[in-house]
């Protein structure tokens, strides 16, 4: 059986740092990155957004580089993923997919959220080669040029109505005849001239042009859910927005998670309603979903988890 002053579940932004703050505050953490080595940003081209690259960076390589100066703290960093949690008693119990048992005073969550994806082969092919799930991160690429929003509630609407201003032509593909989005986002959609409604279709295939070491998305095949007609549209992206799933499976049981299973914690902090357990990052964030505040809340969870053993 393993100890540490605090575990840290997860990688990404969130995790990496809380890993670099505990591990000088001399925690020695230890940190178990999960099934996706560096979180969602490993699967993400150009990154322009981030803080200290003023030409932008590769995703994969930005990850790299934090996770360089997570080992250069001493963490002790580890492949896989934690199973099991019990968080009825302290020092907490979790146990690995490999059965390694690690008793934690602390826990620190950062095991993220997932966007939804519509399930096509060619989503897979092009995802990040014009294919993305964030309007805020990936948006700036397309500017002047035409785009498909794939979805029907408040994520696509804010993600068409970010767009719009930003892109010559908006299409917002929905497989209903009406938005489920709010009315103020709905009033909004229909007084923007360059977003327009393609109503009650689904997409059926992402196309594109495959180069040695290139890939270009050049439109998108729909069908329509009544007539079953189908329609091509020309498009150099398309956004996927139809929500997000956070990370919690475990810790349900566990911990409060809200209506949509994300860790709910206390305003202004990342302490979650169990003493010792902290959450940070897109686990717990409904409504930013951006790098810099994942690794903001990494930052606030390990300060939070250092003052915790400094008070008991």
């Amino acid at each position: 059986m393993d100890y540490t002053k605090c575990l840290i579940i997860g990688s990404g932004p969130a995790g990496y740092t809380a890993a670099i703050y505990t591990a000088r505050a001399g925690m020695n953490p230890i940190l178990y990155e999960g099934m996706q080595q560096g979180g969602q940003l490993t699967i993400t081209t150009e990154v322009e957004n981030f803080p200290g690259y003023p030409k932008g960076i590769n995703g994969p390589a930005m990850m790299e580089e934090i996770r360089e100066q997570v080992f250069r703290f001493k963490a002790d960093v580890r492949s896989g993923e934690i199973t099991e949690v019990d968080f009825s008693r302290r020092p907490f119990i979790c146990k690995s997919d490999a059965g390694t048992v690690i008793q934690a005073e602390t826990v620190i969550i950062a095991t993220g959220a997932s966007a939804r994806f519509l399930g096509l082969d060619s989503e897979k092919e092009y995802y990040g080669y014009g294919v993305s799930a964030c309007a805020t991160c990936d948006g700036f690429f397309y500017k002047g040029k035409d785009v498909a929003v794939v979805g029907g509630g408040d994520t696509a609407a804010e993600e068409a109505l970010y767009l719009s201003r930003l892109c010559r032509k908006v299409y917002l593909v929905h497989r209903r005849d009406c938005l489920r989005a709010c009315q103020e986002l709905q009033k909004r959609i229909f007084n923007t001239s360059n977003i327009e409604p393609l109503w009650n279709y689904v997409p059926e295939e992402i196309t594109g042009e495959s180069q040695k070491f290139d890939k270009t998305v050049t439109g998108l095949r729909l069908k329509h859910v009544l007539s079953q007609e189908e329609k091509k549209v020309d498009v150099d992206g398309v956004f996927i927005a139809i929500g997000h799933h956070p990370n919690t499976t475990i810790f349900q049981g566990q911990l409060l998670l809200d209506d949509q299973q994300y860790i709910v914690t206390k305003p202004g902090s990342s302490h979650t309603n169990v003493e010792g357990v902290f959450a940070a990052g897109d686990v717990q964030d409904r409504n930013y979903k951006q790098a810099i505040t994942a690794a903001a809340g990494g930052c606030m969870a390990a300060i939070d988890a250092e003052r915790f053993l400094g008070s008991i």
